[in-house]
């Protein structure tokens, strides 16, 4: 049987995670320091779909170089996962895990392999200063605009509201005002029907006067003198 070349499977696995977009990837040889494997390799990811893509395309990699996985681990994790090829332990980790458990200190005698990714560096501290310089510049502007943004809203919601109360309280005085010209013509009208009521009481208490009269002089009968029955 062939000997694997773990440190192989290592930079290439390696190189799958950088070609997924994961970052801060190393290569750590341990091989005098531990019986678990040879070589850890450790990226991080931003989120648990990378981590699921990382994972998977390296388990599909090796499996079409006849390399079978021993071991999983993590597999329903948000934040770690773990494939073990016996030579080779390969650490997918969330951003926070990464940090959380910094395996690297806790490896701190292993030897860190270098990889052909590439890496960006900035060789005059300059730039460094005016990317910062500009970055709070523009961090200052967003700020500024911002306050005036919600100056501004403030304003608006106050004419707003001014505009409201002006209208709620003209149509409050109309209706004052309706229900004070009902209540109005209302008396009005109580009062012309109390004065028809009057004159028509008065009236009736004049007719009955003289229908009291008419009644007095025919029992005196001719003469004014009061008659009698036989």
């Amino acid at each position: 049987m062939a000997q694997i070349d773990f440190l192989k499977m290592a930079k290439k696995a390696a190189a799958i995670a950088d070609d997924k977009k994961a970052d801060d990837i190393i290569i750590l040889d341990v091989r005098n320091l531990t019986e678990i494997a040879n070589y850890f390799v450790i990226a991080a990811a931003q989120s648990a779909p990378q981590i699921n893509a990382v994972c998977s395309e390296i388990e599909k990699a090796f499996k079409e170089e006849d390399i079978k996985i021993l071991r999983r681990e993590g597999v329903s994790s948000t934040s770690w996962r773990v494939l073990d090829y016996g030579g080779l332990v390969v650490h997918v980790m969330s951003r926070q895990s990464r940090e959380l458990y910094n395996l690297e200190k806790l490896w701190s005698d292993a030897k860190i392999i270098k990889t052909k990714m590439p890496v960006i560096k900035i060789a005059k501290p300059e730039i460094v200063e005016k990317i910062e310089s500009k970055f709070n510049e523009n961090a200052q502007k967003s700020k500024e605009a911002a306050k005036k943004a919600i100056k501004a809203a403030k304003k608006k919601i106050n004419k707003e509201k001014k505009a409201i109360q002006k209208e709620y309280s003209k149509k409050l005085n109309e209706a004052k005002k309706s229900a004070k010209k009902k209540v109005k013509k209302t008396l009005e009208t109580a009062k012309t029907k109390i004065k028809t009521v009057k004159r028509t009481v008065k009236a009736v208490g004049k007719g009955i006067e003289a229908f009291s009269r008419t009644l007095i002089k025919k029992k005196k009968g001719p003469g004014g003198r009061q008659t009698r029955k036989a």
